[in-house]
């Protein structure tokens, strides 16, 4: 029996990994359904090949329902769903105001709870190999002042995905989380990353004033090439060329910077509990 060719329905595609990742699927002879909040943005992947898609992740669960039974009426199913949407926003946690909170947990961690809620029923009735890739960040690894809600967002994103792994694996669906270092994409640009509305000037000194000149500072400068990052994480969604024969892992380090990230956060965390277990550990019961 032929091996079904892969359909991908990828959100955020308009531009970063989601576009990136469409182009390479598309170049490997793959379906792509790309989704954002424009269309006109969105016709350079039309122009490749790509069926494109107007969804906002924020959009109520019914209207992304709507677009996820047209997107799989298309060409019958959808094997890769990758949540690619999100943006950081910049302010101390005193400076942004809750509907500034708010509105990023909607669209880093509640879009991709609305989207996976949406395209589920599809996955889990197909056959075959299937895969959810959720995009948290080397952010999801480390605090950081100065961008505390973007964060906490990669934090949770991270931890979604490991609690849908563990319940979509009976099902054959695969899910990992990619967790991208720096890498030169469009993410930093003006207008993509959003400053909180209110700066208060004490923390101009401080780490989180540091973070948002240091964030603009950084754009155009970022160590990963986004076309190679895409080349590899394709090759791993789809367990194919470098990933051949490997299981989809729970999780991508994606970039030279990423890796020695988490690799010296666990190091840190580890000396912690070595530090501290002897006091912290005995709280037992005696009986």
């Amino acid at each position: 029996m032929a091996t079904q060719t892969p359909v991908w329905f990828i959100t955020a595609a308009t531009s970063g990994f989601g576009h990136y990742l469409a182009l390479e699927a598309l170049a490997r002879g793959h379906h792509v359904i790309a989704s954002g909040r424009s269309l006109s943005r969105l016709s350079p992947l039309a122009d490749a090949g790509a069926h494109t898609v107007v969804l906002d992740v924020t959009s109520p669960l019914p209207a992304i329902q709507a677009v996820a039974k047209d997107a799989v009426a298309k060409y019958g199913y959808i094997s890769h769903l990758v949540n690619a949407a999100g943006y950081v926003l910049i302010g101390a946690v005193e400076e942004t105001s809750p509907q500034e909170d708010y509105d990023t947990f909607n669209t880093n961690v509640f879009g991709v709870l609305n989207v996976s809620k949406a395209f589920l029923p599809y996955l889990r009735a197909s056959a075959g190999h299937r895969t959810i890739c959720n995009f948290g960040s080397i952010a999801s690894w480390t605090g950081g002042a100065g961008a505390a809600l973007y964060y906490s967002t990669k934090w949770a994103v991270s931890g979604l995905s490991e609690a849908m792994r563990e319940e979509l694996a009976p099902f054959g669906i695969a899910v990992t989380v990619a967790e991208p270092g720096y890498f030169r994409t469009g993410f930093l640009n003006k207008g993509a990353a959003v400053n909180s509305e209110k700066t208060i000037e004490a923390y101009e000194e401080s780490a989180a004033g540091q973070t948002r000149r240091g964030l603009e500072g950084h754009d155009g400068k970022q160590v990963g090439d986004v076309k190679k990052g895409c080349r590899v994480l394709v090759d791993i969604l789809t367990m194919s060329g470098v990933a051949e024969e490997q299981e989809v892992p729970i999780r991508v380090a994606l970039g030279s910077d990423s890796g020695p990230t988490i690799r010296e956060k666990c190091e840190r965390t580890m000396r912690l509990l070595d530090e501290w277990e002897g006091v912290t550990g005995k709280t037992d019961h005696e009986d």
